[in-house]
């Protein structure tokens, strides 16, 4: 299991990020939500669903959510 949080700002895109707790790119602790404990990246981009329409997985730590 691993934490899972979305970018509260929107990547040039659109997009906002999910990333894993331990990504080197996690946003900074005011400018993101935490999602919750998932086992993978797929029910993080559904929890992320929530907040923001559209949600695209971190290219570095969440690459098998990661579309755009």
């Amino acid at each position: 299991m691993a934490r899972y949080y979305v970018n509260e700002n929107a990547q040039s895109g659109g997009e906002h990020e999910v990333h894993r707790g331990d990504c080197s790119w996690l946003p900074k602790r005011e400018n993101r939500i935490y999602l919750g404990d998932f086992s993978s990246c797929h029910p993080a981009i559904s929890a992320a669903r929530a907040h923001f329409l559209n949600v695209d997985g971190c290219a570095h730590c969440c690459p098998a959510c990661h579309t755009k």
